[in-house]
């Protein structure tokens, strides 16, 4: 396997379009489960300039003002209303209401173990969960400093700091390797819009990104910028126009920045938009908790595991964990372990991470959040897949 390298991954802030489409989706996702924890519920939208698309597909006892709810995320983004009026755009909807008895009829805590074979998937799909030993929260460099620094974007544009910023802002970080291990970063790009009236000047623009917002995030850092370090802020020029007046955005078109940066592979399911039995979205959070332990146990310091799901099964077809030669034991031995303290059943994942009741003990939102603080890794919020409680007993 290659030791030396360069990665660049990339991210992006809570109002770009596909971002903000993602969110869009989750809180309709979330508002369903708070009122009904046994709703199935699809959703997915399209977003551009004054006109918002949102489809969905769903069982419950519940009615929900969908529209409502979009409207309500697209106004917490903060743009201003001659740039995305949410309060009056079109909001389109293509809604299909299923009969109730499609919903779930039990919570999978009360099933047994011959019940819980009798939840199948309704999707066939191969997941992958990853872990690696570059960061604390076990996730791959590149990407951790990227979505962060999105959400140092924000936080600077929300608390005023930037408040020139345009909640549409694109980031890439990239990270320097030799013999496997981060050691600099090479390069640093921003693309960032401004609110027409505050449009900044490019050397200012730059001085108050690197001041307040890049050197604060890297202080203290093992790995941060040096002096040959490159920061390219807008290379193309001003970005005085941003956000849906400006680009289209769609629901899953940011798996790559949900996930590991591309540094490890995804399904290429997009993650939003959908309630805990679609294994395509809960199954790569089983799939990435099973790995953070593998990693967080010292069995080896990179682990990708892939779960495939066939339709009319309870359960994965195959198991595959890879170490890339970084195991302490034999990858067979690691697998024996993994099979026999993992329950890859959709019900008992359902069950191990409380999916159907996280959102009603969030009442701010659960999922909404996921897709700006972060699927997996530092999310600023404890998630039950993101858990390492499981060291012990694959030890």
């Amino acid at each position: 396997m290659k030791k030396n390298f360069l990665f660049t991954s990339e991210s992006v802030t809570d109002g770009h379009p596909d971002r903000l489409c993602d969110s869009i989706s989750d809180a309709v996702v979330d508002r369903f489960l708070q009122k009904d924890p046994y709703s199935r519920i699809i959703a997915e939208c399209a977003l551009s300039k004054n006109v918002l698309f949102l489809a969905a597909r769903f069982a419950s006892e519940v009615n929900i003002d969908i529209p409502d709810v979009a409207r309500e995320v697209m106004a917490g983004v903060g743009y201003r209303a001659e740039d995305f009026d949410a309060a009056n755009c079109s909001v389109l909807t293509s809604l299909i209401k299923m009969p109730t008895n499609l919903r779930a009829q039990r919570d999978e805590k009360n099933l047994s173990r011959a019940e819980l074979d009798q939840l199948t998937v309704h999707s066939q799909v191969s997941v992958f969960g990853y872990a690696c030993t570059q960061t604390p929260e076990l996730m791959p460099l590149p990407i951790s400093l990227a979505n962060r620094l999105a959400r140092e974007l924000a936080a600077a544009r929300r608390n005023r700091k930037m408040g020139a910023l345009s909640p549409d802002c694109t980031v890439q970080v990239g990270v320097e390797y030799a013999n496997g291990v981060p050691f600099r970063i090479p390069s640093i790009t921003i693309i960032a819009g401004s609110v027409a009236q505050h449009l900044m000047e490019p050397v200012e623009l730059r001085e108050r990104l690197v001041s307040q917002v890049i050197s604060p995030m890297f202080a203290g850092a093992a790995v941060q910028p040096d002096e040959d370090s490159e920061i390219f802020i807008n290379p193309q020029g001003a970005f005085p126009k941003s956000g849906p007046g400006s680009h289209s955005g769609m629901t899953g078109r940011k798996t790559a920045a949900d996930t590991y940066g591309a540094y490890a592979r995804h399904s290429g399911s997009a993650l939003s938009g959908k309630d805990p039995t679609r294994i395509d979205r809960v199954g790569a959070y089983m799939a990435r908790y099973v790995a953070k332990n593998v990693v967080a146990a010292g069995l080896a310091e990179q682990c990708e595991v892939q779960l495939s799901y066939a339709i009319g099964h309870a359960g994965p077809i195959s198991i595959e964990v890879q170490t890339f030669g970084t195991g302490s034991m034999d990858e067979q031995e690691i697998s024996r372990r993994v099979g026999a303290v993992f329950d890859f059943r959709l019900g008992a994942i359902i069950r191990e991470f409380n999916l159907r009741h996280l959102p009603g003990l969030h009442p701010a939102g659960f999922y909404q959040n996921l897709p700006v603080n972060g699927h997996f890794g530092g999310s600023g919020k404890q998630l039950p897949w993101e858990n390492t409680d499981k060291t012990q007993a694959l030890r």
